[in-house]
């Protein structure tokens, strides 16, 4: 996801404060995070103007979206939504449920990763899946214009727009917490590249895991970030901008 490019810079630190906050999300399970940006506009306000927005008119034929909500599929998949919470870059909720969808091919070959990773004593841990077109516009108004290259124009959409993006760890099964890796979630250093050789032979291990078992699933990672996936049929998916609570349950 590209939102992880805003991670500070050290040069600039009158547009960050650092925060520590600790978010439980299962017994034993928990995340954190230490970035904030200050906003252009205060967020509430954004997101009463992006409602009122469409998204931009595409031209394809597309198939009929099907998105399935990824713990129907499985409990054991765990949820670490962050954008549903104080805990994200804006430090304000910008979803109105932390739910996890993407699109049923997409979501049935996490599936079947997840379930590849369990034999080997891990579970998926996800942090976003398809994403409202309305909170894509959201991210760009909010940030500075010196930062809008590290997010999404909403007026050409995202992948995670189209259902078909997912950002994702592991978590050991043993103790139900998440393992560590190269680089934390939402790290902008070279350390969150997908082909960074440092940190332990342990975490680009299991890096290297969930790439593969991702991979032969159809999904490819991005280089500047091990954790984000994009599903290979993407392109025949359209950008959708149903909030979680028009999806039902």
């Amino acid at each position: 996801m590209k939102l992880s490019r805003l991670l500070p810079v050290p040069c600039r630190p009158v547009l960050i404060s650092f925060t520590l906050i600790l978010v439980l999300f299962a017994p034993g399970f928990a995340q954190e995070v230490s970035f904030r940006i200050t906003v252009v506009r205060p967020v509430e306000e954004l997101r009463a103007d992006a409602l009122k927005e469409q998204p931009p008119v595409e031209q394809g034929n597309f198939l009929k979206p099907d998105l399935v909500e990824l713990t129907t599929l499985d409990p054991t998949i765990k949820l670490d939504i962050r954008y549903a919470t104080t805990n994200n870059f804006l430090g304000t909720p910008v979803y109105t449920q932390a739910r996890a969808f993407l699109q049923r091919p997409a979501a049935e070959g996490l599936l079947r990763v997840h379930q590849e990773l369990k034999a080997k004593g891990y579970g998926l841990i996800i942090h976003d899946g398809y994403r409202p077109w309305y909170v894509t516009k959201i991210f760009w108004d909010a940030v500075p214009v010196d930062k809008r290259i590290f997010v999404a124009n909403p007026a050409a959409g995202s992948m995670h727009n189209r259902g078909c993006a997912v950002d994702l760890s592991l978590y050991d099964l043993k103790t139900g917490r998440e393992v560590k890796m190269p680089s934390g979630y939402d790290e902008m250093t070279e350390r969150a590249y997908a082909d960074y050789s440092g940190g332990t032979d342990e975490e680009r291990a299991r890096r290297a895991l969930l790439r593969e078992a991702m991979e032969k699933q159809g999904f490819n990672v991005i280089p500047k970030e091990w954790w984000h996936f994009d599903y290979k049929d993407w392109k025949l998916y359209p950008i959708q901008n149903l909030r979680f609570e028009d999806l039902g349950k």
